[in-house]
């Protein structure tokens, strides 16, 4: 996460943060600076800038609050590639107001099921990514990829998913596959919620649920399905602060 003054932001080339990104080789870094009241906020890769990404947005808006840039009672509006986003202070959880990408049942790409090693229960596609459902929860935590076969697929990433059972503390479980962008695996990916939500909403029949995400790290991403709109909650902690030259 860099926060830079307004007038350093509006001249950052994107090779500049692309290399920033490179270096820092995390899931997403994310840059943010001041446009009148609001803020433009973008997300790099390690390999490329993506459209949508939650826990950078998250992080943003949690530092912004944290450092006295914003206060406590008013939202964090963000400007970016995915139109304007909102985060509110709800509590301990920071909510966010993203966009829903649902997706629609397709066939099987060739070689999917072989490069997740498992049978596929359904396959479908959204604005960005893959989601695939598979038997149970056992089946996706014991997931290993073969990551170069998924990074032939044309789309930023593959969800895969799977029902967590009744009388737990989840509703359903994913993992969030992203080779072709540069991340084997994500540990929270918020933005994969925006496919998600609507997805188990449906299965479901409930419109709030619980997410978890299962990579080594894991999260809990809690959403509600609203129209076209998905309300995506989770927490945040700074952990290290740091100052970067330009």
């Amino acid at each position: 996460m860099c926060v830079v003054s307004p007038d350093v932001g509006a001249s950052l080339t994107d090779q500049w943060m692309a290399s920033v990104a490179q270096e820092m080789n995390l899931a997403e870094t994310a840059f943010l600076w001041a446009e009148g009241d609001e803020w433009r906020l973008r997300w790099f890769t390690p390999a490329v800038e993506v459209d949508l990404c939650g826990h950078a947005t998250l992080a943003a808006a949690h530092v912004l609050w944290e450092n006295g840039h914003l206060k406590r009672s008013l939202p964090a509006r963000f400007q970016t590639r995915s139109g304007l986003l909102t985060c509110n202070l709800r509590g301990q959880w920071i909510e966010m107001d993203f966009p829903s990408t649902p997706a629609v049942a397709i066939d099987a790409p060739a070689g999917l099921a072989t490069a997740l090693g498992t049978g596929l229960v359904w396959t479908g596609q959204s604005k960005f990514d893959l989601l695939v459902e598979v038997a149970d929860e056992a089946t996706l935590r014991g997931l290993q990829p073969d990551f170069q076969a998924l990074a032939q697929y044309a789309v930023r990433g593959v969800i895969v998913t799977a029902d967590a059972g009744a009388g737990g503390e989840h509703d359903f479980v994913s993992r969030f596959f992203a080779p072709a962008s540069g991340v084997n695996e994500d540990p929270v990916t918020g933005s994969a919620h925006c496919a998600l939500a609507p997805f188990w909403a449906a299965r479901l029949d409930r419109q709030e649920l619980i997410g978890y995400q299962a990579s080594a790290r894991g999260g809990v991403v809690k959403v509600k399905v609203m129209d076209d709109r998905v309300l995506l909650s989770g927490q945040a902690v700074t952990v290290l602060r740091g100052e970067l030259f330009v």
